[in-house]
Protein backbone atom coordinates (compact mmCIF):
# COMPACT_ATOMS: atom_id res chain seq x y z
CA UNK A 1 0.00 0.00 0.00
CA UNK A 2 1.43 3.39 -0.98
CA UNK A 3 1.82 6.38 1.33
CA UNK A 4 -1.27 8.15 -0.01
CA UNK A 5 -3.62 5.25 0.68
CA UNK A 6 -2.03 4.56 4.05
CA UNK A 7 -2.66 8.19 4.97
CA UNK A 8 -6.24 8.01 3.69
CA UNK A 9 -6.95 4.87 5.72
CA UNK A 10 -5.47 6.49 8.82
CA UNK A 11 -7.74 9.51 8.31
CA UNK A 12 -10.80 7.28 7.88
CA UNK A 13 -9.95 5.35 11.04
CA UNK A 14 -9.52 8.55 13.01
CA UNK A 15 -12.85 10.03 11.90
CA UNK A 16 -14.54 6.82 12.97
CA UNK A 17 -12.86 7.01 16.38
CA UNK A 18 -11.14 9.60 18.54
CA UNK A 19 -11.29 12.35 15.95
CA UNK A 20 -15.06 12.14 15.78
CA UNK A 21 -15.44 12.06 19.56
CA UNK A 22 -13.27 15.16 19.86
CA UNK A 23 -15.22 17.05 17.21
CA UNK A 24 -18.59 16.21 18.80
CA UNK A 25 -17.36 17.32 22.22
CA UNK A 26 -16.02 20.59 20.81
CA UNK A 27 -18.66 21.27 18.17
CA UNK A 28 -19.91 24.44 19.88
CA UNK A 29 -16.70 26.43 19.60
CA UNK A 30 -15.61 24.76 16.35
CA UNK A 31 -18.88 25.69 14.63
CA UNK A 32 -18.46 29.29 15.77
CA UNK A 33 -14.82 29.35 14.67
CA UNK A 34 -15.60 28.04 11.18
CA UNK A 35 -18.87 29.92 10.63
CA UNK A 36 -17.33 32.22 7.97
CA UNK A 37 -16.81 29.16 5.78
CA UNK A 38 -20.27 27.71 6.35
CA UNK A 39 -21.55 31.10 5.21
CA UNK A 40 -19.78 30.61 1.86
CA UNK A 41 -21.77 27.41 1.32
CA UNK A 42 -25.00 29.16 2.27
CA UNK A 43 -24.23 31.82 -0.33
CA UNK A 44 -23.83 29.13 -2.99
CA UNK A 45 -27.17 27.59 -2.01
CA UNK A 46 -28.88 30.97 -2.19
CA UNK A 47 -27.48 31.51 -5.69
CA UNK A 48 -28.25 27.97 -6.90
CA UNK A 49 -31.24 26.64 -4.92
CA UNK A 50 -32.23 23.02 -5.37
CA UNK A 51 -31.33 19.62 -3.99
CA UNK A 52 -28.11 19.84 -1.97
CA UNK A 53 -25.46 17.30 -0.95
CA UNK A 54 -23.04 18.35 1.83
CA UNK A 55 -19.89 16.19 1.72
CA UNK A 56 -18.00 15.47 4.95
CA UNK A 57 -20.77 17.22 6.85
CA UNK A 58 -19.41 16.37 10.31
CA UNK A 59 -21.89 17.31 13.02
CA UNK A 60 -24.17 19.00 10.50
CA UNK A 61 -23.66 22.73 11.07
CA UNK A 62 -23.23 23.58 7.38
CA UNK A 63 -26.00 21.22 6.22
CA UNK A 64 -28.49 22.69 8.65
CA UNK A 65 -27.40 26.23 7.75
CA UNK A 66 -28.00 25.55 4.05
CA UNK A 67 -31.40 23.96 4.79
CA UNK A 68 -32.33 27.02 6.85
CA UNK A 69 -31.44 29.29 3.94
CA UNK A 70 -33.53 27.27 1.47
CA UNK A 71 -36.61 27.09 3.69
CA UNK A 72 -38.98 24.48 5.06
CA UNK A 73 -39.15 22.46 1.83
CA UNK A 74 -35.36 22.23 1.43
CA UNK A 75 -33.93 18.91 0.27
CA UNK A 76 -30.51 18.87 1.93
CA UNK A 77 -28.52 15.72 2.65
CA UNK A 78 -25.27 15.56 4.60
CA UNK A 79 -22.91 12.61 4.22
CA UNK A 80 -20.04 11.69 6.52
CA UNK A 81 -17.88 8.63 7.12
CA UNK A 82 -18.21 8.98 10.91
CA UNK A 83 -21.23 7.32 12.51
CA UNK A 84 -20.61 9.33 15.69
CA UNK A 85 -20.67 12.64 13.87
CA UNK A 86 -23.71 11.73 11.79
CA UNK A 87 -25.51 10.87 15.03
CA UNK A 88 -24.66 14.31 16.38
CA UNK A 89 -25.83 15.90 13.11
CA UNK A 90 -29.19 14.13 13.34
CA UNK A 91 -29.56 15.31 16.93
CA UNK A 92 -28.82 18.87 15.80
CA UNK A 93 -31.42 18.69 13.04
CA UNK A 94 -34.06 17.42 15.49
CA UNK A 95 -33.27 20.16 17.99
CA UNK A 96 -33.52 22.86 15.36
CA UNK A 97 -36.54 21.43 13.58
CA UNK A 98 -34.51 21.19 10.38
CA UNK A 99 -35.48 19.18 7.32
CA UNK A 100 -31.82 18.25 6.75
CA UNK A 101 -31.14 14.52 6.46
CA UNK A 102 -27.90 12.63 7.03
CA UNK A 103 -26.22 9.52 5.64
CA UNK A 104 -23.38 7.63 7.28
CA UNK A 105 -21.20 6.63 4.32
CA UNK A 106 -17.88 7.21 2.57
CA UNK A 107 -18.69 9.86 -0.05
CA UNK A 108 -15.80 8.63 -2.19
CA UNK A 109 -17.47 5.29 -2.90
CA UNK A 110 -21.10 5.50 -1.74
CA UNK A 111 -23.72 4.51 -4.32
CA UNK A 112 -25.61 7.80 -4.41
CA UNK A 113 -28.76 8.05 -6.47
CA UNK A 114 -27.69 9.13 -9.95
CA UNK A 115 -28.19 12.79 -10.91
CA UNK A 116 -29.92 13.46 -7.59
CA UNK A 117 -28.38 16.81 -6.61
CA UNK A 118 -28.29 20.32 -8.05
CA UNK A 119 -25.56 21.56 -5.72
CA UNK A 120 -22.70 19.75 -3.98
CA UNK A 121 -20.97 21.61 -1.16
CA UNK A 122 -18.33 20.90 1.45
CA UNK A 123 -16.68 22.76 4.28
CA UNK A 124 -13.31 21.10 4.87
CA UNK A 125 -14.69 17.67 3.97
CA UNK A 126 -13.06 16.70 0.66
CA UNK A 127 -9.35 16.76 1.55
CA UNK A 128 -9.27 13.22 2.92
CA UNK A 129 -9.82 11.11 -0.21
CA UNK A 130 -7.18 8.50 -1.01
CA UNK A 131 -8.09 8.71 -4.71
CA UNK A 132 -9.49 12.24 -5.13
CA UNK A 133 -10.18 12.04 -8.89
CA UNK A 134 -12.25 8.89 -8.41
CA UNK A 135 -14.05 10.45 -5.43
CA UNK A 136 -14.88 13.60 -7.40
CA UNK A 137 -16.11 11.33 -10.17
CA UNK A 138 -18.43 9.60 -7.73
CA UNK A 139 -19.78 12.97 -6.58
CA UNK A 140 -20.23 13.96 -10.24
CA UNK A 141 -22.41 10.90 -10.79
CA UNK A 142 -24.55 12.01 -7.86
CA UNK A 143 -24.98 15.45 -9.45
CA UNK A 144 -27.36 16.42 -12.21
CA UNK A 145 -25.90 17.71 -15.47
CA UNK A 146 -24.95 21.35 -14.98
CA UNK A 147 -25.13 21.08 -11.18
CA UNK A 148 -22.84 23.34 -9.18
CA UNK A 149 -20.02 22.43 -6.83
CA UNK A 150 -18.58 24.61 -4.11
CA UNK A 151 -16.13 23.57 -1.45
CA UNK A 152 -13.70 25.20 0.95
CA UNK A 153 -10.28 23.71 1.67
CA UNK A 154 -7.12 24.91 3.38
CA UNK A 155 -4.27 26.49 1.52
CA UNK A 156 -0.79 25.23 2.41
CA UNK A 157 0.88 24.84 5.77
CA UNK A 158 3.17 27.79 5.15
CA UNK A 159 0.13 30.08 4.89
CA UNK A 160 -1.54 28.58 7.95
CA UNK A 161 1.06 28.69 10.74
CA UNK A 162 -1.61 28.60 13.45
CA UNK A 163 -2.62 25.13 12.31
CA UNK A 164 0.86 23.70 12.74
CA UNK A 165 1.86 25.56 15.92
CA UNK A 166 1.18 22.61 18.22
CA UNK A 167 3.12 20.03 16.23
CA UNK A 168 6.08 22.37 15.66
CA UNK A 169 6.30 23.20 19.36
CA UNK A 170 5.85 19.58 20.46
CA UNK A 171 8.22 17.97 17.96
CA UNK A 172 11.42 18.34 20.04
CA UNK A 173 9.69 16.65 22.97
CA UNK A 174 7.90 13.95 20.94
CA UNK A 175 10.33 12.66 18.26
CA UNK A 176 7.75 10.10 17.08
CA UNK A 177 5.20 12.79 16.17
CA UNK A 178 3.96 12.16 12.61
CA UNK A 179 5.24 14.58 9.98
CA UNK A 180 2.68 15.69 7.42
CA UNK A 181 3.07 17.56 4.18
CA UNK A 182 0.92 19.41 1.69
CA UNK A 183 -0.84 16.96 -0.61
CA UNK A 184 -1.22 14.11 1.87
CA UNK A 185 -4.83 13.14 2.55
CA UNK A 186 -5.88 15.32 5.45
CA UNK A 187 -6.10 18.99 6.29
CA UNK A 188 -3.77 20.13 3.49
CA UNK A 189 -4.68 17.47 0.96
CA UNK A 190 -5.89 19.98 -1.64
CA UNK A 191 -3.49 22.82 -0.92
CA UNK A 192 -2.19 22.90 -4.52
CA UNK A 193 -4.81 24.65 -6.69
CA UNK A 194 -3.40 23.36 -9.99
CA UNK A 195 -3.61 19.78 -8.74
CA UNK A 196 -7.11 20.37 -7.40
CA UNK A 197 -8.29 21.68 -10.76
CA UNK A 198 -6.82 18.68 -12.56
CA UNK A 199 -8.46 16.26 -10.13
CA UNK A 200 -11.84 17.90 -10.69
CA UNK A 201 -11.47 17.79 -14.46
CA UNK A 202 -10.58 14.09 -14.26
CA UNK A 203 -13.65 13.57 -12.09
CA UNK A 204 -16.05 15.06 -14.63
CA UNK A 205 -16.32 18.65 -13.45
CA UNK A 206 -15.76 21.70 -15.61
CA UNK A 207 -15.59 25.48 -15.34
CA UNK A 208 -13.31 25.22 -12.33
CA UNK A 209 -12.66 28.45 -10.46
CA UNK A 210 -10.36 28.64 -7.45
CA UNK A 211 -9.92 31.80 -5.42
CA UNK A 212 -8.12 32.53 -2.14
CA UNK A 213 -10.13 33.58 0.88
CA UNK A 214 -8.69 34.72 4.19
CA UNK A 215 -10.95 34.82 7.23
CA UNK A 216 -10.27 35.86 10.80
CA UNK A 217 -11.28 32.99 13.08
CA UNK A 218 -11.63 33.09 16.85
CA UNK A 219 -12.18 30.76 19.75
CA UNK A 220 -12.45 31.44 23.47
CA UNK A 221 -9.10 31.53 25.23
CA UNK A 222 -10.55 29.12 27.79
CA UNK A 223 -10.85 26.47 25.04
CA UNK A 224 -7.31 26.77 23.70
CA UNK A 225 -5.86 23.87 25.72
CA UNK A 226 -8.82 21.70 24.72
CA UNK A 227 -8.31 22.64 21.07
CA UNK A 228 -4.64 21.79 20.69
CA UNK A 229 -4.93 18.73 22.94
CA UNK A 230 -7.70 17.19 20.80
CA UNK A 231 -6.96 18.12 17.20
CA UNK A 232 -4.23 18.15 14.60
CA UNK A 233 -1.24 15.81 14.63
CA UNK A 234 -0.76 16.17 18.38
CA UNK A 235 -4.30 15.26 19.42
CA UNK A 236 -4.15 11.47 18.89
CA UNK A 237 -0.63 11.20 20.33
CA UNK A 238 -0.93 13.25 23.51
CA UNK A 239 -3.06 10.83 25.61
CA UNK A 240 -0.52 8.04 25.16
CA UNK A 241 2.47 9.99 26.48
CA UNK A 242 3.79 9.45 30.02
CA UNK A 243 2.30 12.00 32.40
CA UNK A 244 5.50 14.04 32.97
CA UNK A 245 6.09 14.29 29.21
CA UNK A 246 2.46 15.10 28.55
CA UNK A 247 2.46 17.93 31.08
CA UNK A 248 5.65 19.37 29.62
CA UNK A 249 4.26 19.18 26.07
CA UNK A 250 1.06 20.95 27.08
CA UNK A 251 3.02 23.71 28.82
CA UNK A 252 5.37 24.14 25.83
CA UNK A 253 2.60 24.14 23.25
CA UNK A 254 0.45 26.54 25.26
CA UNK A 255 3.33 29.02 25.34
CA UNK A 256 3.78 28.69 21.57
CA UNK A 257 0.21 29.89 21.01
CA UNK A 258 0.70 33.10 23.00
CA UNK A 259 1.08 35.31 19.87
CA UNK A 260 -2.49 34.37 18.95
CA UNK A 261 -4.02 35.12 22.35
CA UNK A 262 -5.71 38.52 22.60
CA UNK A 263 -7.38 38.95 25.96
CA UNK A 264 -10.17 36.42 26.31
CA UNK A 265 -10.03 35.13 22.74
CA UNK A 266 -7.64 33.36 20.40
CA UNK A 267 -7.49 34.96 16.97
CA UNK A 268 -5.83 33.84 13.76
CA UNK A 269 -6.19 34.17 9.99
CA UNK A 270 -7.34 31.07 8.14
CA UNK A 271 -5.98 30.90 4.59
CA UNK A 272 -8.28 28.87 2.36
CA UNK A 273 -9.34 28.18 -1.20
CA UNK A 274 -12.94 28.50 -2.33
CA UNK A 275 -13.43 26.13 -5.25
CA UNK A 276 -16.37 26.37 -7.66
CA UNK A 277 -17.14 24.08 -10.60
CA UNK A 278 -19.98 22.83 -12.73
CA UNK A 279 -20.94 19.25 -13.52
CA UNK A 280 -20.09 18.30 -17.08
CA UNK A 281 -23.11 17.04 -18.98
CA UNK A 282 -21.75 13.48 -19.22
CA UNK A 283 -20.75 12.01 -15.89
CA UNK A 284 -17.74 9.64 -15.86
CA UNK A 285 -18.89 6.04 -16.06
CA UNK A 286 -22.53 6.92 -16.68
Amino acid sequence: MDRTHEAAEAQAARWKGSGADAWVAAQGYLDAMYRPFADLLVQAAAAHPGRVLDVGCGTGASTVAVARELGADADCVGVDISETMVGAARDRARREGSSARFVNADAATHAFESAAYDLVVSRFGVMFFGDPARAFGNLRRAAAGGARLRFVVWRGMAENPFMTTAERAAAPLVPSLPVRKDGDPGQFGLADPARTEQLLLEGGWTGVGIRPVDAVCTLPETELDSYFSRFGVLGPVLPGLPEPTRARVVETVRAAFEPYVHGDEVRYTAACWVVDARAAEDAPGR
